[in-house]
C-alpha cells in the first residue's frame, strides 16, 4: 500500500510568495565606518578567553581531558609514532639533501606546535615523504652538491649549511603564506586539490622518491637530478653506473629490504589484532647501526654512513632568506601540497571519530609549525600518512599524544643521536622506499574510480603522468588546472531538457527519461542544468533556440507579417471611415491563427532550480532570448528562481520586457495558472489542487 499527498494551497508567484512569508527588508544601514569599527574592536574578558580557546584549541580541550580513560592509549599512540619518527625523520633528511640530524629536528618542533594549535586530534606531523622530495629539487637546483667531495672537510661543512639555510628558507616562507592564507581565510583553498589530484600526485611522487633512493641502494654516487624529465634522466644515469655497484651496500639493503616488506605487510594485515605495530624500522636501524660499527664495514667495504651526529639542541638562526626570491614559486607548490594533505587527513578521521575540525584554524597550527621550526634548522613539514595512521590505529584519541612522541625524539636528540655515526645511508634509503607502500597501493582504486567517474579517472590518469614525465611541481600545477577544467566543460555543456508532467502530480521530470510523463499543450516546460555565464551562454542560447524553434527565419517572417497586418489595420480604419468594408482584415487574422496551429507553442515554461548562478553576460542573453520569444508570438514565465539569480535579472532589466506577475515559486505554480488564465481569465484567487 503506498502513501499519498493531497495539497490545496493558494497560486504564489514570487511576489506574492515574499509579501506571505519572506522577512522584511531591513533598512538600509547608516552605520559608519568608524561606529563599525568600534563596534568589533570591543572585547571583555569573556570574548578574549573564548578567542584564545579558538585560536590555541589546546585551552580547549585540555580541561575537558579524560586522564583515566585517555591517557593510556595516548601514550601507547605516542611512543609507538616517536619511535617511527627516529628512522624516518634520518631517511627522509636525506630525501631534502640535508644531513640526518635536521630530519630529527624537524620531526621534534612540528610536533610540539601542532599540539598547541592544531584541531585534529589523530593528526601525527613531521617529515613527509612527497615534501622532502620537493624541497630537495629546490636545495639541489640553489645548491648543487660536487661529486667526490670529502664529507669530514671544512668545505663540506660549509656547503650543508648552505644546503640547510635553503630548505629552511622554504619552510620559513611555507609557514609566512599559511599564515598570510589564514588571515585571510582562505582555508577553502585546499578544495581545489580534489581527491583523485592528490592521490595521483602522491603515487607518482612515490616513484620519483623511489628511483631517486636506488643510487644510496646500490652504493652509486651520482648527480642529483632536477627539472623535467628527472626521474628517467636518473633512471639512465643508474643504469649506466651499473657496473660500479658497491656489493656490499647492494647486500645490505636487499636484507633490509627482506626484513622491512615483510614485517610491514604483517603490520598492515594483522593492524586490528596488534596493540601496536611491530617497530621494526627502529630495530632495523639499530641492528645495521651495530653491523656496520662491529665489522668496520665503512673502511673495509667503503659503504656510505650518515656521519657525526651532534647531541643536544641546535642554536636559533634565521634561515637564508636571500634566496626567499628564487624559492617563491616552489614554496608556493609546497605550501599547498603541504596544507591539502594535512587537512585531508585530519578531516578523514575527524568524520571518523565524530568531531570536526577547522580548515583556517589548521592554516595557522601549519602555520606557526613551519615557521618557528625553521629557525631551528628545520626544513618543511605537514601531516604525515604512516604516522597518522599508525597514530589512530595504536589507539591515541587526542593531541597530548604528541608529548610522548616529543619525548622520544628528545631523547634521541639529547642522548642516543650520536650511537647512529655508523648507520648506513643504504638502510635510510630502504625505509624511504617501503614507507611509501600507501602511496603505491592507491593504484587499487583506479577500477572504482573508472566505474563511479570517467571524468575523475582522467583527472588521476592526467596528474599522474604530469608529475611522473615532468616534475612533482609542473605536474601537479598541470593536475589542478586540468581537473578545473574539467568543471568548466561540464557546466559549459550543462545541458537544457524538457519537461514533462507525472499524471496527477506536480512533479515535472524530463522527458528523455521519463517517457510515460506528458507535455501540456500549448507550454513547453525547459529546464537549464547549469549556470548561465559568459563562457556557455552561446550554448544556451544554441540549445533554447532549437527546443523552442526560434529561427532567425521564424521571428523575420512574423515580423514581415506584423508590419503587414498594422498596415493593412490602417487601411482598414480609413476604408470604414469612408463607408466601404474591408474582407482582407480577417484573412491577416486567420494567418496568425494557423501560424499558432503551426508552432504549437504559445507559452515557454523555463524552470531555474538548476541555474545555480548568472553573470552579467547570461542574464543579458537570458533577456535578448525573452525579447526573441516575444517576437514570434510566445509568452515567457519563469518559476524556481533563487535569490540571487532573480537580482541579477531583475538589475540587468527584465522587467522591461516581462510581466513580474509571470515569475512563479514553482513550475506547478506556473502551469496551474496558464490553464486558469486560458479557462478562467478574470478569477482572483486561484488554487491549485493535486
Amino acid at each position: 500500500m503506498s502513501a499519498s499527498v493531497a495539497v490545496y494551497r493558494n497560486i504564489y508567484t514570487e511576489d506574492r510568495f515574499r509579501q506571505t512569508y519572506g522577512t522584511e527588508d531591513k533598512p538600509v544601514g547608516q552605520e559608519k565606518l568608524r561606529e563599525r569599527v568600534l563596534r568589533r574592536c570591543r572585547c571583555s574578558q569573556v570574548s578574549c578567553y573564548n578567542l584564545l580557546k579558538e585560536r590555541v584549541p589546546i585551552f580547549n580541550w585540555l580541561p575537558k581531558y579524560r586522564l583515566k580513560k585517555w591517557i593510556l592509549g595516548d601514550a601507547v599512540a605516542g611512543l609507538t609514532v616517536g619511535i617511527l619518527h627516529i628512522p624516518q625523520g634520518m631517511a627522509f633528511a636525506l630525501l631534502t639533501s640535508v644531513a640526518p640530524i635536521y630530519g630529527l629536528y624537524t620531526s621534534f618542533f612540528p610536533v610540539v606546535l601542532y599540539m598547541l594549535f592544531g584541531t585534529g586530534h589523530h593528526v601525527s606531523t613531521g617529515t613527509f615523504a612527497v615534501l622532502s622530495l620537493m624541497t630537495g629539487s629546490v636545495v639541489e637546483q640553489l645548491v648543487p652538491s660536487p661529486l667526490g667531495l670529502n664529507a669530514s672537510s671544512a668545505e663540506a661543512a660549509d656547503l650543508e649549511a648552505q644546503r640547510i639555510g635553503v630548505a629552511s628558507a622554504v619552510a620559513f616562507l611555507s609557514g609566512i603564506l599559511m599564515l598570510a592564507m589564514f588571515s585571510l581565510q582562505l582555508g577553502f583553498l585546499s578544495t581545489y586539490l580534489s581527491e583523485p589530484i592528490v592521490k595521483a600526485f602522491t603515487s607518482a611522487a612515490a616513484f620519483h622518491v623511489t628511483v631517486s633512493q636506488l643510487q644510496s641502494m646500490l652504493g652509486l654516487r651520482l648527480p642529483r637530478y632536477t627539472g623535467a624529465f628527472s626521474l628517467f634522466r636518473t633512471l639512465a644515469s643508474v643504469m649506466e653506473s651499473l657496473p660500479q655497484t658497491n656489493v656490499a651496500e647492494l647486500v645490505i639493503s636487499l636484507v633490509c629490504l627482506a626484513l622491512l616488506v615483510p614485517a610491514k605487510e604483517v603490520n598492515t594485515r594483522l593492524r586490528h589484532k596488534l596493540r601496536t605495530p611491530i617497530p621494526v624500522e627502529i630495530l632495523t636501524v639499530i641492528i645495521a647501526t651495530g653491523v656496520a660499527y662491529g665489522f668496520s664495514l665503512d673502511s673495509k667495504y667503503s659503504i656510505e654512513i650518515v656521519g657525526h651526529i651532534p647531541a643536544g639542541f641546535p642554536q636559533p638562526r634565521m634561515p637564508s632568506l636571500q634566496v626567499l626570491p628564487d624559492i617563491a614559486g616552489d614554496t608556493i607548490a609546497i605550501t599547498f601540497v603541504g596544507y591539502a594533505v594535512s587537512v585531508s587527513l585530519a578531516m578523514i578521521y575527524a568524520d571518523k571519530h565524530g568531531y570536526s575540525i577547522q580548515p583556517n584554524q589548521e592554516l595557522l597550527a601549519l602555520g606557526v609549525s613551519n615557521t618557528v621550526s625553521s629557525l631551528f634548522t628545520c626544513f618543511p613539514s605537514s601531516a604525515t600518512l604512516a604516522t597518522t595512521n599508525i597514530l589512530e590505529s595504536a589507539g591515541g584519541h587526542t593531541q597530548l599524544s604528541g608529548v610522548f612522541t616529543s619525548l622520544v625524539v628528545l631523547v634521541v636528540l639529547l642522548l642516543i643521536g650520536p650511537l647512529f655515526h655508523f648507520l648506513p645511508r643504504a638502510v635510510l634509503a630502504c625505509i624511504n622506499v617501503t614507507s611509501l607502500r600507501q602511496m603505491f597501493v592507491q593504484f587499487q582504486d583506479l577500477p572504482e574510480l573508472w566505474r563511479v567517474s570517467k571524468i575523475d579517472f582522467i583527472v588521476w590518469l592526467v596528474t599522474w603522468l604530469s608529475v611522473v614525465v615532468l616534475n612533482v611541481d609542473v605536474g601537479l600545477a598541470i593536475g589542478v588546472v586540468f581537473s578545473l577544467m574539467t568543471v568548466v566543460c561540464r557546466t559549459q555543456r550543462a545541458g537544457c531538457s524538457v519537461l514533462g508532467r507525472a499524471s496527477n502530480t506536480e512533479i515535472y521530470r524530463p522527458l528523455d527519461n521519463h517517457n510515460k510523463c506528458y507535455e501540456i499543450p500549448g507550454v513547453k516546460i525547459l529546464t537549464y542544468n547549469g549556470p548561465i555565464y559568459y563562457g556557455n551562454r552561446s550554448f544556451f542560447r544554441a540549445d533554447m533556440s532549437r527546443l523552442l524553434g526560434l529561427s532567425p527565419e521564424r521571428i523575420r517572417r512574423r515580423e514581415k507579417a506584423l508590419k503587414a497586418l498594422e498596415k493593412r489595420d490602417q487601411e482598414s480604419i480609413s476604408t470604414v471611415e469612408r463607408g466601404v468594408a474591408n474582407t482582407s482584415f480577417s484573412s491577416e487574422h486567420e494567418f496568425f491563427k494557423s501560424e499558432a496551429l503551426e508552432s504549437e507553442v504559445q507559452v515557454a515554461l523555463i524552470d531555474c532550480g538548476s541555474v545555480i548562478f548568472v553573470d552579467v553576460a547570461g542574464a543579458r542573453l537570458f533577456i535578448q532570448m525573452c525579447i526573441e520569444c516575444q517576437k514570434v508570438g510566445m509568452t515567457i514565465y519563469l518559476a524556481n528562481c533563487n535569490e540571487s539569480v532573480l537580482k541579477i535579472f531583475t538589475s540587468c532589466g527584465l522587467m522591461k520586457y516581462m510581466n513580474p506577475q509571470h515569475i512563479f515559486v514553482t513550475v506547478h505554480d506556473a502551469v496551474v495558472h496558464i490553464q486558469q488564465q486560458r479557462e478562467k481569465p478574470s478569477e482572483n484567487n486561484p488554487t491549485i489542487w493535486v
